[in-house]
């Protein structure tokens, strides 16, 4: 007898959801401690092979913490942003700048596993930088909807924005946080033309 495609092997039901990882990994983060697959496995009563099978590694935990974290900081700011079109898209972007360089957790990070962190957040493949690009995209959008007329495609627009971040903000870390801000804001500002 075969099972139903989509349904579970009988057995064990897991004691957390992939949810529960997830909020458990993003609060060890903050906290600037290690991310540790065996202490969130054994802390939520779940197996390990369960947030291997959901996240594919501790890295894919990570990335998908830190993921969650741009997602959360950014649409802060943009409830709090009181301008529009280009305006609003460059205010956003600001916003999130200043807070990714501000961020305790992700110095921290950065301090303890610099090589793993750069690599995590900067890969092209990676969760952090898909995820970054697709919620720039979605700004960029947004903006257009408001009345910005972006000065090339909004993709490479994302995908730019996204490469500029992470050079200034990230590709240094290796040598001790440096986020240069206010040059990052007249390159930006310079390339989304507002």
């Amino acid at each position: 007898m075969t099972r139903a495609e989509g349904t579970r092997a009988p057995g064990r039901p897991a004691a957390a959801s992939r949810e529960d990882v997830l909020a458990a990994a993003i609060e060890v983060f903050l906290a600037g401690k290690r991310v540790d697959v065996n202490a969130i496995a054994a802390h939520l009563g779940l197996g390990r092979t369960s947030i291997y099978r959901w996240f594919g590694s501790r890295e894919g935990l990570l990335g998908a913490a830190i993921a969650n974290q741009l997602e959360r900081m950014i649409a802060h700011a943009e409830r709090n942003s009181t301008v529009t079109g280009g305006e609003r898209l460059n205010d956003i972007l600001d916003r999130t700048i200043y807070w990714l360089v501000e961020d305790d957790s992700l110095r921290t990070y950065f301090d303890n596993e610099s090589t793993a962190a750069l690599r995590l957040i900067t890969r092209s493949d990676g969760p952090v930088h898909q995820a970054a690009v697709a919620i720039v995209d979605q700004l960029i959008a947004r903006a257009e909807e408001q009345g910005y007329r972006p000065p090339i495609e909004r993709a490479t627009l994302a995908y730019a924005l996204v490469r500029l971040w992470e050079a200034f903000l990230y590709n240094d870390a290796v040598a001790g946080f440096r986020g240069d801000v206010e040059r990052l804001r007249l390159v930006q500002a310079a390339l989304l033309r507002t």
